[in-house]
């Protein structure tokens, strides 16, 4: 009976606890003030700094415009681990620039200048065109072939008939020939060190 009585004395002496009210936090969003365009030369003479006006900060649409590159015509070739990204434009001066340098400036050789230009000269397109051309990787012959791959496949997004033409010569197809690699033991991929029997 004492500890029955000890039990409720005890349970009467504890408290209920408390639940705890969910709090959900919430953010204010920033207010971004709008940035005002300041000279950031001072005037001479001592004036106050002014605001630029507001029809100097907008740019015309025609200028827009004027900024962006024609209508172009995009082919990638490829040559071992040489990849060149050709585009053909339809419109400005017809010359070929390969990374933002001239074709004779870029090829020494006249044989890597005309497998650069061949695809061009089987179409007989040469002076149609402004070929702007991004290289990357491989030596300088490989890249000269990859620069003809890629001119080939814009040709053909530009013209579809001038596939058959194309495929026939040869420029169509991606040449998969690479060198292989060394083997150990080997001195080179299959060459194998001289034997002597004494």
């Amino acid at each position: 009976m004492k500890k029955d009585n000890q039990k409720t004395e005890k349970s009467s002496l504890i408290k209920p606890k408390k639940e705890k009210e969910k709090t959900v936090r919430t953010r204010k969003p920033k207010i971004k003030e709008p940035v005002k365009a300041v000279e950031t030369n001072p005037p001479v003479g001592g004036e106050p700094v002014g605001e630029l006006p507001i029809e100097k900060l907008s740019i015309n649409k025609e200028e827009k415009e004027s900024q962006k590159p024609g209508r172009f015509f995009e082919g990638i070739g490829k040559r071992k681990t040489a990849k060149a990204r050709v585009r053909l434009f339809t419109q400005g001066e017809k010359e070929i620039l390969i990374n933002e340098k001239p074709l004779k400036s870029y090829f020494s050789t006249l044989e890597l200048q005309q497998i650069a230009e061949s695809a061009l000269m089987k179409m007989k397109c040469l002076d149609k065109f402004r070929v702007l051309v991004t290289i990357h990787g491989g030596g300088i012959h490989a890249q000269a072939e990859a620069v003809r791959h890629g001119t080939a496949r814009a040709l053909v997004k530009f013209n579809s008939d001038f596939r058959k033409r194309l495929r026939r010569v040869g420029y169509m197809t991606r040449d998969s020939r690479q060198r292989e690699r060394k083997k150990f033991g080997l001195k080179r991929a299959r060459r194998a060190p001289q034997w002597s029997k004494r």
